[in-house]
């Protein structure tokens, strides 16, 4: 062996391949009978290994080259494979539901499932059994199982080989051992004791390679039954896994294997499902028969149970406190003080029956009979020891109620009044509405949003940029009522509410008045800000905004009752350049309600122009239908128009403050209150009118003093499809002048204009001549009395 190892790796092939053919041979010959077997202490045959590629030669008696048992067989190894149980079907298998949960059903309206069912609907979709599991140490080796046995030292072996069917294994160079029988951690030492008879100082392995097949049947209530053909490690867990488990009416309490004639286990699936209880789990031997017995009876357990489901009973009489351990137990929602329970009865009538009681320990010990249906109710989330505190607080909050708790107890400062929203209102002072939308995401401005409305805080008005400082002045801190706040007080015994109304304020100032109330467990107490229930205005704060031509323009804080004047006064009074009669005065109260009624005002003119667009197609006549038709497009386009338009407006809430064109003093001001976010603008005195419309130069013209609304059209132009009967002016304190707001016998064309007017000359809607719509209108007329002579000179005939 030496002299072949040192040849070059050419010449030990053809070595090789030479000595494998002389080897062939007499292997060949021997199993074919030609030569008998070699027996314990003959010289050994050289026989094919499974587990190598190459050859070995015999060993020599005596000493000199180290003897080698090995017979390499040039195939690659065979590794071991699965066995070939029943394929397993593509898709997962549902059962049936039996009669009991088809009962339930029916009476109770819950489809409940079968417990258990869903574990082998998994497992008959995906379950594979695999051979080349680890053997355990009590493994009883026989015929199918193949060995791999190694050994170095004074002998060089390398042997893979099966147990043939009395049990044997063959080694050349030692012949035969036996281990049918013997456990796999004692097959090393077999063997071992075997080589040792031949050779000293050497090491030996054994270990199993791919074992054998049982076969075991499964019968009775399976659901896919028949003869399996399995790994010889599989236990009974395995072999319900292949065969599905048990069908609908079959048991999961009560699966058998019989030996023989006798039973050598029973297994309750229930204890493996709930608790992974394998003890009566065993290894299955060849030729074993799974029993599947029918199910004893059946109960159901549904509401608020940790499984509801439909359960087999092991025997007659098992008690609710074992089944509901089986199912898992109750869950924390359940109420253990009411459980229902109905009762099927067949040889009484009517046949069921219901019963209701406590699961205490009498309850749990209840036993069940085959069709029970346990429903558990479910927790009332009520709290007995809790108080609670909402609305316009820094956190809404549940408390232990104690004895002799007050409003104090709950909310013992102002401080406490302080909410979220206030809070994040100061905290962002120093960023831009822009800085906040640039900087935030769309769940920053949704919680933003949220907060708004929960703080009641007032939409700004359309007049201000809300990205101007003088827009958040005031706004910082929500008010609070503090003249009313609600305990709101469940009566079970009546199923009724008790409101006990108080002055938080006077509860806090003096916590040993009246208001300062006593407290019951159950009670919630709700403190309201001055928008969600709407206060006096005496007692809200007012922040009002003056702008323009003051000396001081800013925002002032101002007191209950004051006017447009004190709020002059506190701005510093008017500047010489003031023009009062052009000044605005805006109200948030006021913008709210002009943009409800523009909403309902465009509501009732959709329904006005669809009503008039339907009468009129209707009198069009048929001699004429095209161009109607046209005219009623233009009409209907027209009117779309003129909504669409009225859609877009913004109303500002402005307030027309009445002034007279010489005015220009504070004293002249209306005696007007001021409400919070009101916001006053004096402008400077204009220089210019300006002309809008239907006119040939739209521009603003310089005023002049006594100019009338004749006068600037002259400078202005008028096109061909003005209308100056519809003519009107824009002042510039927000009213309006037309020759319908003058009386019937005005002409607006006369009217003075004042600086920074707008007269408005609008275009004519209809197009049609005078002519065009006489000679239109005496074609319908002709028609109509040709159809009236006609059915005339008829009526005549008939008569005659």
């Amino acid at each position: 062996m030496h002299v072949v190892r040192q040849l070059n790796p050419m010449s030990r092939l053809l070595i090789v391949c030479l000595s494998a053919s002389l080897a062939v041979g007499p292997a060949l010959a021997q199993r074919q009978g030609m030569f008998p077997e070699t027996g314990a202490g003959d010289a050994p045959t050289v026989s094919p290994d499974l587990s190598s590629g190459g050859f070995s030669l015999p060993p020599t008696s005596g000493g000199g080259m180290t003897p080698t048992i090995r017979l390499l067989d040039p195939r690659p190894a065979v590794q071991q494979a699965p066995l070939a149980p029943p394929q397993p079907e593509a898709r997962q298998q549902v059962l049936p539901p039996n009669d009991f949960q088809r009962f339930v059903l029916e009476t109770s309206g819950q489809a409940l499932p079968l417990y258990g069912v869903s574990f082998f609907n998994q497992a008959t979709a995906t379950y594979v059994p695999q051979g080349n599991v680890p053997v355990s140490p009590d493994y009883r080796m026989g015929p199918g199982d193949e060995v791999q046995i190694r050994g170095w030292g004074s002998v060089d072996i390398d042997v893979r080989t099966t147990v043939d069917r009395d049990g044997l294994i063959h080694i050349p160079r030692v012949g035969k051992v036996n281990l049918s029988g013997i456990r796999s951690a004692q097959a090393e030492d077999v063997v071992r004791a075997a080589v040792g008879k031949y050779y000293k100082d050497f090491q030996l392995s054994v270990t199993l390679g791919q074992l054998k097949g049982i076969t075991v049947y499964v019968v009775g209530q399976a659901r896919k039954p028949g003869s399996y053909t399995l790994g010889s490690t599989s236990t009974l867990v395995s072999a319900l896994f292949a065969s599905g488990g048990p069908n609908q009416n079959g048991s999961m309490r009560r699966v058998q294997v019989k030996r023989g004639d006798k039973v050598v286990t029973e297994l309750d699936l229930y204890a493996f499902l709930a608790k992974g209880d394998k003890a009566a789990d065993i290894r299955l031997q060849d030729g074993d028969t799974i029993v599947i017995p029918p199910a004893k009876g059946f109960v159901a357990l549904s509401g608020k149970v940790t499984n509801a489901a439909v359960f087999e009973l092991a025997r007659e009489g098992e008690t609710l406190g074992a089944m509901l351990a089986v199912a898992g137990g109750l869950p924390v929602v359940a109420d253990p003080k009411r459980a229902q329970l109905d009762r099927v009865d067949p040889s009484k009538k009517p046949a069921r029956s219901v019963d209701v009681f406590a699961l205490d320990a009498k309850g749990l010990s209840t036993p069940l009979k085959s069709g029970d249906i346990l429903t558990v109710s479910e927790l009332v989330p009520e709290f007995g020891n809790a108080v609670t505190l909402r609305g316009n607080v820094a956190q809404a909050t549940r408390s232990p109620w104690k004895a002799n708790m007050r409003i104090t107890d709950l909310i013992p400062s102002r401080a406490f009044l302080m909410s979220r929203a206030s809070v994040k209102r100061q905290n962002d002072v120093l960023l831009s509405e822009d800085d906040k939308r640039n900087a935030s995401s769309d769940a920053f401005a949704r919680l933003a949003e949220t907060d708004q409305q929960k703080s009641g805080q007032k939409e700004k008005p359309v007049g201000d940029s809300a990205d101007t400082l003088a827009s958040r002045i005031g706004n910082l801190v929500d008010e609070i009522n503090m003249d009313y706040a609600v305990v709101e007080r469940v009566d079970t015994a009546k199923v009724s509410v008790k409101l006990i109304p108080f002055s938080l304020g006077n509860a806090l100032d003096n916590p040993s008045g009246p208001d300062n109330l006593p407290l019951q467990p159950g009670d919630i107490v709700t403190v309201f800000s001055a928008t969600d229930v709407r206060v006096p205005q005496a007692k809200r704060q007012v922040f009002v905004r003056v702008e323009g031509e003051v000396h001081r323009p800013g925002v002032y804080q101002m007191k209950p009752g004051d006017g447009l004047q004190q709020l002059i006064a506190q701005a510093g009074g008017m500047t010489p350049d003031a023009y009062l009669f052009g000044a605005a005065f805006y109200r948030e109260e006021v913008r709210r309600a002009q943009t409800a009624n523009l909403e309902q005002l465009v509501r009732r003119l959709e329904a006005q122009v669809e009503t008039r667009l339907s009468s009129s197609a209707a009198s069009v006549s048929s001699s004429d239908a095209a161009a109607a038709q046209i005219r009623l497009q233009a009409e209907a386009r027209a009117q779309r128009q003129a909504l669409e338009r009225l859609r877009s407006l913004r109303p500002t809430g402005r307030i027309m403050l009445g002034l007279s064109d010489a005015s220009n003093q504070s004293d002249s001001l209306p005696s007007l209150r001021l409400e919070n976010l009101d916001r006053l603008v004096i402008p400077s005195r204009p220089d210019f009118v300006y002309v809008l419309g239907s006119v040939n130069t739209e521009s603003a013209l310089i005023w002049r003093q006594g100019a009338s609304v004749q006068d600037y059209l002259d400078q202005s132009g008028l096109t061909g499809g003005a209308d100056v009967g519809e003519s009107f002016v824009l002042r510039s304190d927000g009213s309006v002048m037309s020759n319908h707001a003058s009386g019937w016998f005005s002409n607006i064309r006369r009217f003075k204009v004042m600086p920074g007017d707008v007269i408005v000359l609008p275009e004519k809607t209809d197009h049609e001549s005078a002519w065009s719509l006489f000679t239109r209108s005496a074609k319908d007329i002709t028609q109509i009395i040709y159809q009236f002579s006609l059915g005339a000179a008829a009526i005549k005939t008939l008569r005659d």
